[in-house]
């Protein structure tokens, strides 16, 4: 695993998977040698008829919500997740930054314990933004997925 990382962009990959890149009889080598230079490109994901789902990650209590952006359309790199409590049964009206776990998970850390239902409104490194109104309902459970109604496009 690469701790400190000397690209922008970087993977981890098991030694099964790393393994399995490699050529014929060759996977040992492969999944020994360390840090290697790699090329990639991104690829656009298309999910049709699908609408954006935020995931919310086991672990996650009123203190620690960390939820995963599952199925984004094209242009759906998020790069930036903001989350909406309600008190007393009504939106706050204020948006919280929520801070990037890794890869596509969102955490809130915080010490008064959140209220749902949760709004989420995400952007995407194009800088389009989407709001999910009341996505994630006020009794959410760990490992569980909510669909929302907005989808990039």
């Amino acid at each position: 695993m690469n701790y400190y990382p000397v690209a922008r962009y970087h993977f981890d990959l098991s030694g099964t998977a790393f393994g399995a890149m490699a050529k014929n009889g060759l996977n040992d080598k492969l999944r020994h040698a360390g840090i290697i230079d790699m090329q990639f490109r991104r690829v656009r994901c298309n999910f049709p008829g699908m609408k954006v789902t935020f995931h919310v990650q086991r672990g996650s209590n009123p203190n620690y919500l960390a939820v995963l952006v599952e199925y984004a359309n094209v242009d759906g790199t998020v790069v930036r997740m903001e989350l909406m409590q309600t008190r007393n049964g009504r939106p706050t009206g204020s948006w919280e930054p929520m801070r990037r776990s890794w890869g596509s998970i969102w955490r809130m850390d915080t010490s008064r314990p959140l209220q749902g239902p949760f709004s989420m409104r995400i952007t995407s490194d194009s800088g389009k933004t989407l709001v999910a109104n009341n996505v994630i309902p006020a009794y959410w459970r760990p490992d569980k997925a909510y669909w929302s109604n907005v989808q990039f496009y």
